[in-house]
């Protein structure tokens, strides 16, 4: 394994996203350097796309040429799963991730048709239509996360591409106010249609209290499925279990406090603090050891289906 690789895609997870970064140290050795990797390729493509770094920045970033990155994005994909020799770091970690794991193309090139629906301007008529949107950034993230902790059996890619769902749902709650700033909206037309926020005001001060119903509304639609991802908990190795179990408490409260927050949620950027990551940190523990008795309950057929 490459160190440069390693240590490259170590300080995008940590300066990235504290979150991930504290819950993908209690992977395994192999696991974590796999999941780091991962991450830094998904980083890279979402920063080339919004003309950020690392994450941050998006509202001042240069989105000129949305079309023209993407292309090259999917086209270095391409590349990496012909074996072809990649120079930057990110796409050098991921060439390594899915030769070493497995991963079908589909999965990355299903996350890369996720930002081709920021760079059009895709219109989010129904919930259905953001559904998907949630599915091609994050759940095709579980799905590959799945591969990476040695999970290939149907009925746990499902519960997780369902944490991926629920980690979205509870990122477009969080981040309405400034997705807007910059000219996108996640929210299904219809919901700001039956709340009177014209779709061209999401941002506006004035409608803080009639968005926060709808934030609320994404928080609650999110509980089935980070409840669904946790029967899946079970099938993982222990300490994969607990990493995953730390990352589903952190991100869930996420949503619950933007949620009690209300209208005031975009006020300051929602997170949790050190103590609540140490107390999410236990609580994951304890829940990946209840997963060894835990009896699995059917995923309720209500939920969202992904695309096969």
């Amino acid at each position: 394994m490459n160190d440069q690789v390693i240590d490259h895609s170590t300080q995008a997870i940590n300066v990235g996203s504290k979150s991930f970064a504290a819950a993908a140290k209690l992977f395994d050795e192999r696991t974590r350097q796999s999941a780091v990797m991962l991450y830094a390729w998904c980083r890279h493509c979402d920063d080339v796309i919004d003309g950020q770094t690392l994450g941050h920045g998006q509202v001042e970033g240069d989105r000129n040429s949305g079309k023209a990155r993407l292309a090259e994005l999917v086209d270095l994909t391409e590349r990496a799963y012909a074996g072809e020799p990649m120079v930057d770091p990110a796409f050098a970690a991921f060439q390594q991730v899915i030769q070493r794991h497995r991963i079908p193309k589909a999965h990355p090139l299903e996350h890369l048709a996720g930002f081709r629906m920021d760079v059009q301007g895709y219109r989010y008529q129904t919930l259905d239509d953001t559904l998907l949107y949630c599915y091609r950034v994050a759940g095709v993230v579980g799905l590959m996360m799945a591969r990476v902790m040695g999970a290939e059996a149907e009925p746990t890619l499902e519960r997780a591409c369902d944490l991926g769902l629920a980690f979205q749902l509870t990122n477009i709650a969080r981040d309405i106010v400034e997705d807007a700033q910059i000219g996108r909206v996640y929210l299904p037309a219809e919901w700001l249609a039956g709340v009177g926020i014209p779709e061209d005001e999401v941002a506006l001060p004035q409608h803080r209290a009639a968005l926060a119903t709808l934030a609320a509304r994404l928080v609650d639609l999110a509980e089935p499925y980070y409840r669904s991802a946790s029967q899946g908990l079970r099938d993982l190795p222990l300490r994969s279990a607990w990493s995953i179990g730390t990352a589903h408490g952190v991100y869930r409260q996420i949503g619950v406090e933007v949620k009690a927050r209300g209208a005031a949620a975009w006020d300051a950027r929602v997170s949790t603090s050190k103590g609540q990551k140490l107390q999410f940190l236990l609580g994951g523990g304890v829940l990946a050891l209840a997963s060894r008795r835990m009896q699995v309950r059917p995923r309720p057929v209500d939920l969202w289906k992904r695309p096969r």
